[in-house]
């Protein structure tokens, strides 16, 4: 090592004695100042030569201030020590961090002299800068790039928060234009990312300084009153924290209180949501009492001591370090009333906890003691959950659209959290307004994509129900069961909407592929000859966005493949009159197996020829079942339709449908299973959805197809999709469902 070659004209510097002027080393001594004074373990020559490397690569370079730019990739090492500090190897990727982008030198070069990790880490933060330079996230494969970063070396995105806040803090020589796209792009992206990563104070300034250009005006005028009242709040927090200080003292418990600092983006928030002036929010008063202790009761003992002096408000009691947040935050949350009648915030930590709280996932890296050279993450449990989140959101964003995937990930990055359990009593975090789906799929991907209802609390609720923390969750599953589009827009985890789409563009896949082949034997037995280019701009000119949108339509039944085929030869101009030859098509069917490849299912009344088949199939509309008065319509390619006689369908076009109807009746004992569905409604309470299954369930092993319901006041409703044998089978059904406490009327259902 001491040696680079670069892109271009490979120049050769000597890292180890190279020297610039004054100022250049002023700044270098400000650096290893503050990584002594920092960091755990240092290499400083390591450091050095980092340094002295970024210098010479940048030396060509200024920044928008007219500085020279290595004072920036300085600045940002220097927080990196000082903010978020973790070892020598983030420190000197800092440095080098603009190095590959914007200079002639390359990874390899970095590689070389400094080693993989600091090459990796770089590669992963310029990985970064690619991904948003674009002002855009466009591409799905830029979050793998993304994920890759985090997950293989999570100090990638934490010397980027640093890039980003140095930026931000100098942003005012840049252009209106600019200013403004990079503090939208911070305020949804690296601030709800610090978030995420549990790096309070750096996600605090970041806000606050990209609201200092979206919206200047507020602003200033929020910094202006706290500036006013910042002497009084001193005050005023000093007196309050007085008696609990000596109180602590009495009983050997050291520790530091003081104001917690107030941010001007949060208040603004707090003021438009609350709709309250700055003088109304009482959380401007707000104390920090960090506990000079390793044990986490202590911080009860605490409360209980601020709980004596002061009046609590309990509503407003938060013990987050029982329940951590799901980014890792622990502490007790306590509002009082303080004297003057004022209402005071106080968190409540150890020094252990404030670190984490300042310094998020970045507190758990440490040297492993064994080695003493290799830095390395310690064993976390909340550092596993939080990489598995981030996974999570990533991985399964399957072939989802970026803009979608964008919207998703920004909310999953700053929700407010709600603790629910299962029925074990197993605790699940899930973001605020989460549904019973969401949390059926945060058990498991096969548990939600089965869920026919929840129970909460013992109680029936529909699926789009709130959640609330403390809820205890039951999901009622089907095998038959598979998500709806409603469900999209009912959930709000990314995870449930990933999977939801999956499901559901494999379900369109499935009909589109069946639509195509009806519509193939169709044209096929038509004659009907028309490219693909010909059949898209019909489609188009027949209101649909592709031809994939007609055979969608075909495969699930909106639209038969007659029909199809009416509607196209129309577009195309007369070219076969063979849609109108009912005798023709009829006896073309007539003598061909049946789609259920049995015999005795539907014949033709009148004959009664034991070799006598035709192709026919069952109508979804209305679902026929064994027992029911029945009626054939004729269509081109499928056979025969076989409708209930009474079904809207038939009895609403009757006049259209005459020249293809035809009777046919049930034959023999028809075999197997027929789908049925029911529309139920009664008294809402405690149970109902049991009962209804269990009793469904105990008619011969009825097997569940489905179940929906909606519960509104005190009355429910819902449809129940069942397999059953015949009619009979169906009314044992209705009987048992009309023995259920509660239940008003049982009906069949048309849709």
């Amino acid at each position: 090592m001491g040696t680079l070659l670069s892109k271009s004209a490979k120049p050769r510097i000597d890292l180890a004695t190279h020297t610039f002027g004054v100022s250049v080393e002023s700044d270098l001594e400000v650096l290893l100042q503050q990584a002594r004074s920092n960091l755990p373990r240092l290499n400083e020559d390591f450091v050095t030569r980092a340094f002295r490397f970024c210098v010479e690569a940048h030396k060509r370079d200024v920044r928008s201030s007219g500085e020279p730019y290595y004072t920036h990739p300085v600045q940002v090492a220097i927080i990196v020590c000082r903010e978020i500090p973790l070892d020598d190897i983030s420190v000197a990727a800092a440095l080098l961090h603009d190095v590959v982008e914007d200079t002639e030198f390359s990874l390899r070069d970095i590689r070389e002299e400094f080693g993989a990790e600091v090459a990796e880490i770089v590669d992963g933060a310029t990985k970064i800068s690619d991904v948003f330079k674009s002002r855009e996230i466009t591409q799905a494969e830029n979050y793998r790039k993304l994920l890759l970063s985090l997950v293989n070396d999570v100090r990638v995105i934490l010397v980027k928060f640093a890039d980003r806040l140095h930026n931000m803090r100098t942003i005012d020589v840049l252009p209106a234009e600019r200013q403004e796209r990079l503090a939208r792009e911070t305020m949804e992206i690296y601030a709800p990312f610090a978030h995420r990563f549990g790096l309070g104070n750096i996600k605090w300034e970041l806000e606050d300084l990209a609201f200092k250009v979206l919206n200047r005006e507020a602003y200033d005028d929020i910094k202006r009153q706290l500036n006013s009242t910042r002497e009084e709040r001193s005050d005023y927090i000093a007196r309050f924290a007085k008696p609990i200080e000596e109180r602590l003292k009495t009983i050997g418990l050291a520790c530091e209180i003081n104001g917690r600092p107030k941010h001007i983006y949060s208040i603004y928030k707090k003021m438009i949501t609350r709709g309250k002036s700055i003088d109304d929010l009482y959380d401007l008063f707000a104390v920090r009492l960090i506990l000079e202790s390793e044990d986490n009761n202590d911080c009860f003992l605490a409360y209980g001591i601020v709980s004596e002096i002061y009046v609590p408000v309990p509503e407003r009691f938060k013990n987050y370090i029982s329940v951590p947040k799901k980014n890792g935050y622990r502490s007790l949350h306590t509002t009082v009333i303080g004297s003057d009648g004022k209402r005071v915030e106080v968190q409540i930590r150890t020094r252990a906890m404030h670190e984490f709280a300042e310094r998020g996932v970045a507190a758990h890296f440490r040297y492993k003691a064994e080695t003493g050279a290799t830095a390395s993450w310690i064993d976390s449990k909340d550092l596993a959950e939080w990489a598995s989140w981030v996974r999570d959101v990533f991985e399964n964003a399957g072939d989802e659209a970026a803009e979608q995937l964008m919207e998703s990930f920004k909310l999953n990055l700053y929700q407010d959290e709600i603790y629910v359990f299962t029925p074990a009593g197993e605790l699940r975090i899930l973001p605020r307004g989460a549904t019973p789906i969401d949390f059926a799929f945060e058990i498991h991907s096969a548990v939600g994509a089965r869920c026919i209802g929840a129970k909460v609390n013992g109680r029936i609720v529909p699926l789009d129900h709130a959640l609330q923390t403390g809820d205890q969750v039951e999901i009622l599953t089907s095998k038959n069961q598979t998500p709806n589009r409603d469900w999209e827009r009912i959930v709000v985890t990314h995870k449930a909407k990933s999977h939801i789409r999956r499901i559901l563009n494999e379900e369109r896949r499935n009909r589109v592929t069946e639509g195509k082949e009806l519509w193939d034997k169709k044209a096929k037995k038509l004659g009907l000859h028309i490219n693909e280019d010909e059949l898209e701009r019909i489609c188009v000119q027949l209101k649909y966005d592709s031809r994939t949108d007609m055979f969608y339509a075909i495969g699930m039944g909106t639209l038969s493949a007659d029909a199809a085929a009416d509607m196209v030869q129309a577009k195309m101009g007369p070219q076969s009159a063979e849609l109108d030859r009912t005798e023709e098509v009829f006896t073309a069917h007539q003598f061909r197996e049946t789609a259920r490849g049995s015999t005795n299912g539907v014949q033709i009344v009148g004959d009664t020829s034991p070799s006598a088949r035709m192709l026919y199939s069952y109508a979804r509309c209305c679902n026929p079942v064994p027992g029911d008065a029945i009626v054939g319509v004729i269509t081109i390619g499928t056979g025969i339709k076989v409708h209930r006689a009474n079904c809207r369908n038939v009895t609403e076009f009757q006049d259209r449908l005459k020249p293809r109807i035809v009777d046919v009746a049930w034959t023999g004992h028809p075999k197997g299973e027929f789908l049925a569905a029911v529309k139920i409604t009664g008294d809402d309470r405690p149970g109902m959805l049991n009962d209804i299954t269990s009793a469904v369930i105990s008619i011969d092993n009825t097997n569940i197809r489905g179940v929906n319901i909606d519960a509104f006041d005190s009355m429910f409703e819902g449809i129940l999709t069942v397999y059953v044998h015949d009619t009979a089978h169906l009314r044992k059904i209705f009987d048992r469902l009309l023995r259920i406490k509660g239940v008003r009327s049982i009906e069949r259902f048309e849709g």
